[in-house]
């Protein structure tokens, strides 16, 4: 059967997987997970849509059988405070008390094992995605000044360190100094935060050294472009080929026109 699972988070990126694997004429089931989750725009693209909380996993993976399911695609920001604020089903429970660590990677491995054993292979996040990946350069027509470069430099290394001890994806820096650090709370906070503490700041998001592509892939749109611009931000760097960029167009006029460089760096 030509299908493909969709389980979707909050955020474009499920929108964006959805069209392209119609493009491909793969069905689409989609199962939203968050009541964030564009339930009703995604109705409109994917064959057959589910709501149901990330949570309750075993009638997740119950739904994804009945629909014949062998592949499926995890895409959407699931919020990281969800893990102390749900009640979990038997099936969840389980997985999670099995973890010597709870941190991002362990309990999404533990997901997409858990979804093996049920005959649901979890694919690449970039599956049908590749087009959103930058090559590496300047991204805005406004070019960043040698010491903005040192900034992002500086902060695409600190980034990669917090990735390293699965922190977070985003730092954010000024002359060469660590402003703030993504943890739980998620970029645009941690972006937002920074602005409370200094002007001028340059943030960094990146891959983990480890990236599993299948989960967590970096991915900025609108929003973060719109956060930088509010705290007077004063350039943005990500990794080249392995972060997401949503509404591409749009965001670089957004930076474009506040005189905020975006630069892709390995």
């Amino acid at each position: 059967m030509n299908r493909v699972g969709l389980i979707a988070g909050n955020g474009r990126l499920p929108l964006y997987f959805a069209q392209a694997a119609k493009d491909k004429a793969r069905e689409v089931v989609a199962v939203s997970v968050t009541e964030q989750a564009l339930v009703n725009k995604l109705d409109s693209i994917v064959d057959e849509s589910y709501e149901l909380s990330v949570a309750k996993l075993d009638k997740l993976i119950t739904k994804l059988q009945t629909a014949g399911i062998k592949e499926v695609v995890m895409v959407g920001k699931v919020n990281k405070d969800l893990m102390f604020n749900l009640d979990f089903d038997e099936r969840m429970t389980k997985l999670l008390m099995n973890l010597e660590e709870k941190n991002d990677d362990a309990i999404l491995l533990a997901l997409v094992e858990e979804l093996a054993a049920a005959g649901i292979k979890v694919k690449k996040q970039t599956t049908y995605l590749e087009s959103l990946l930058p090559q590496l350069g300047t991204l805005t027509e406004i070019e960043p000044s040698p010491d903005i470069i040192k900034d992002m430099e500086f902060g695409f290394k600190m980034a990669k360190g917090i990735g390293d001890l699965d922190i977070g994806q985003t730092v954010v820096v000024k002359d060469r100094a660590v402003i703030a650090v993504e943890a739980i709370e998620g970029t645009d906070q941690a972006i937002l935060r920074s602005g409370q503490l200094a002007e001028g700041v340059v943030a960094a998001k990146v891959s983990k050294p480890q990236q599993d592509f299948r989960f967590d892939i970096p991915t900025i749109g609108k929003d973060t472009i719109k956060n930088l611009i509010e705290i007077g931000a004063a350039g943005l760097v990500i990794e080249a080929a392995k972060t997401f960029i949503l509404d591409r167009r749009e965001v670089c006029q957004l930076a474009d026109k506040a005189g905020l460089p975006i630069v892709a760096m390995r």
